[in-house]
């Protein structure tokens, strides 16, 4: 078992957020080689006069996947935008409830966004990509549903820290961390 900085035991929260943390990192890392191949090859082609016809739709869907992951991955990190000052004008108990507010307003509005990509799927399920007639829009807008999944897991793991922490046990600059 690893230890934090503290000389305290990772929770299985903390290591099971670690692990999904690593497997976005690579989720992402592919996307962004598999994008600059995909850009260097449209740019070679261009160069030689014969220009792939699907290269700019491609690499657009290419940059819209790797941005909605690259968000669940920061989801993990919990390197989205907040507000620490504001927070640590609360009280420390007020905080902590502020923070599981947040967390549960998250965790709501990604569920409705993964719901709302499903129902969106559907409609798309007879269009094709432009470029590529084979390649149905309702699987390039999966991206929807699944990274709304998937930053709902990452919220729910640091809602679960937010629950199980004492009141007095928990810093403002956590708790306002943990704020979007």
């Amino acid at each position: 078992m690893q230890h934090t900085d503290t000389g305290a035991p990772f929770t299985a929260m903390q290591t099971f957020r670690r692990r999904y943390g690593a497997l976005l990192e690579w989720v992402v890392m592919a996307l962004m080689v598999l994008l600059a191949v995909e850009v260097t090859l449209g740019v070679v082609f261009r160069a030689a006069g014969k220009s792939l016809v699907w290269y700019d739709e491609v690499a657009s869907v290419m940059l819209a996947w790797l941005t909605f992951y690259g968000s669940a991955l920061a989801s993990v990190k919990r390197a989205h935008i907040g507000c620490p000052e504001v927070v640590e004008q609360l009280p420390a108990a007020w905080q902590r409830w502020l923070a599981i507010v947040t967390q549960l307003l998250v965790i709501a509005f990604f569920a409705l966004l993964g719901w709302m990509g499903v129902q969106i799927m559907g409609v798309l399920a007879s269009d094709t990509m432009v470029s590529l007639p084979d390649v149905p829009m309702n699987v390039v807008q999966s991206v929807i549903p699944i990274s709304s999944g998937l930053i709902v897991v990452a919220e729910f793991t640091h809602l679960v820290d937010l629950w199980l922490a004492r009141p007095r046990a928990v810093s403002a600059a956590a708790l306002a961390d943990g704020l979007h």
